[in-house]
């Protein structure tokens, strides 16, 4: 019984080269070759740019050289003995011009070539990741083909398939995929490989009954995946594979029964098959994937664009309150001071002079800050100025989990106190709180800092990261040293329910509603 000394498989039927080796391992073994053969070209290619590239370098120096002697010569003897040594050093110049001109080429030619060698590696790249697909799906098929027969006849039990859903329609679907450069690129290089399995497998049966079992067996699984293909929605991933799993048991068990003298080959075909097909499967649903991300985007996008409407109608009633209570202030200012000159020109006592001026100091005083706060709402409402906010929920989200936003509110606290409303069992604790003229810059670069540690890795409008206390803090000094941060998670009210082993039965909704009544207040 013939046995590859390399991957250890063997078997009656198993066929070895004279070296000890499958046809696998053979294929294996060759494609390594190559890829080490065009490993060193590369290497080779790159020394000799590199030697050509000192070469010119020096050829300048020495050129520069030349040069500065010709000058420091030119200054000490005579003209016709300059004239001489300058003709002489113009050939000398000439014929480095000319050395530096062939050293040029020689550096264009090298360059071309390590372009064709580039182009050579990507084409061989992608050999090599089609013969990664065809080892995967060879060691699939080897790892199930050593399982026990059992799971086979388990994993068909499971399936709801019907005996009349054998025989299925073998018209071919457009999928979802297509629509995707990027997932129509793989999902034809995975079928390519599918066809040139079938076409190998088609051809190590020479008698006609078997050859008819394989060709109805093959026409049925591609009907299937298509059908499979076909139901595959969000979040039914995994029922996808299992059903492809359910399918090629079934078609394993009925051709295996139907003739033994063809279940070993039968078995490894079923096994490389089904890797194969649950590739498809997983190419075709990144495009769901896609489509999700981009949903859940629009609809961050659509309640973004909501709040920033509210938040500039808030703002707009704000400057329109803020603008009446300073004409109230300049209106008693002028009341105020046309008393105040009436009073002096009637040279009244000085007490009521000196309590007028004292009421109008008052008042200019309350109107500065009136007008203060209207610049604020005027540079928050027309501007990018905003703050930026860093809060965390212990009880809710554990204590590595930050929600980093910015809010245009003259009020910050209001958009925090929202945060924790109902939604969550606790309130936020605020760890920063960061003014910025440009709002919307800051956060991006903060943004941008934990891109790779976000919670929400689809719709990436989700403000929720995961970090440390000691990161965070770190970052906000790097962007912001002035900025406060605050290192405590204080979480009162997770703390106090931790201490609870039960509500107590005197507890309402309606001192709830007032606890809430109070929180809104702070």
């Amino acid at each position: 019984m013939a046995k590859c000394k390399r991957c250890g498989k063997g078997g009656l039927f198993h066929k070895v080269s004279t070296q000890g080796l499958c046809k696998d391992c053979e294929r294996i073994i060759a494609l390594e070759a190559d890829e080490q053969r065009l490993r060193e070209n590369i290497e080779q290619g790159k020394a000799a740019y590199e030697k050509v590239k000192n070469t010119y370098a020096e050829i300048n120096e020495k050129k520069q050289e030349l040069y500065n002697a010709l000058v420091a010569k030119a200054q000490k003897d005579a003209l016709a003995a300059i004239a001489g040594e300058i003709d002489k050093k113009n050939v000398e110049l000439q014929a480095v011009s000319h050395q530096v001109e062939e050293r040029t080429n020689q550096l264009n030619q090298l360059i071309e070539e390590q372009g064709k060698t580039q182009k050579t590696i990507t084409t061989n790249a992608t050999k090599l990741l089609k013969a990664q697909t065809l080892f995967k799906s060879v060691q699939h098929s080897a790892k199930r083909y050593f399982d026990e027969v059992s799971v086979s006849r388990d994993i068909l039990n499971e399936s709801t398939i019907e005996a009349d859903e054998l025989l299925s329609t073998t018209v071919k679907l457009k999928f979802n995929l297509m629509d995707v450069r990027e997932l129509r690129k793989r999902y034809n290089q995975n079928n390519k490989i599918i066809q040139e399995l079938l076409v190998k497998y088609e051809a190590r049966y020479t008698n006609k009954a078997n050859a008819a079992i394989y060709k109805l067996m093959v026409i049925a699984l591609e009907a299937e995946l298509q059908n499979i293909l076909y139901n595959l929605k969000y979040s039914k991933l995994d029922k996808a594979v299992k059903d492809v799993k359910a399918m090629t048991a079934k078609y394993q068990l009925i051709a295996s029964e139907g003739n033994q003298i063809i279940a070993p080959t039968i078995t490894k075909f079923i096994g490389e098959i089904e890797y194969l097909f649950i590739e498809a499967i997983n190419i075709e649903y990144e495009y769901y994937i896609q489509q999700e991300r981009i949903k859940e985007e629009q609809r961050a996008l659509r309640e973004q664009m909501k709040q920033e409407a509210a938040e500039q109608k808030r703002l707009e009633e704000e400057r329109k309150k803020v603008e009446r209570e300073e004409q109230k202030y300049k209106d008693e200012i002028a009341s105020a001071q046309n008393q105040l000159a009436l009073a002096a020109t009637e040279a009244k006592d000085t007490l009521l002079i000196k309590q007028l001026e004292a009421r109008i100091a008052k008042m200019q005083s309350q109107l500065d800050e009136v007008e203060n706060k209207k610049e604020d709402i005027i540079k928050l409402e027309h501007g990018k100025a905003g703050h930026i906010y860093i809060i965390s929920n212990l009880g809710s989200f554990g204590d590595s989990v930050f929600k980093i936003g910015m809010t245009r509110r003259t009020v910050p606290q209001e958009r925090i106190d929202e945060l924790g409303d109902a939604s969550v069992p606790f309130r936020f604790d605020i760890h920063s709180l960061i003014f910025s003229d440009n709002a919307p810059e800051l956060e991006n670069q903060l943004h941008k800092r934990l891109h790779n540690k976000r919670v929400n890795k689809i719709n990436l409008r989700k403000e929720f990261f995961h970090a440390t206390i000691d990161e965070l803090e770190e970052l906000v000094y790097s962007l912001e040293p002035s900025a406060e941060f605050n290192r405590t998670m204080l979480a009162e009210q997770y703390y106090q329910s931790m201490a609870v082993d039960e509500v107590p039965e005197t507890v309402n909704m309606a001192s709830n509603k007032d606890d809430d009544d109070d929180e809104e207040t702070d």
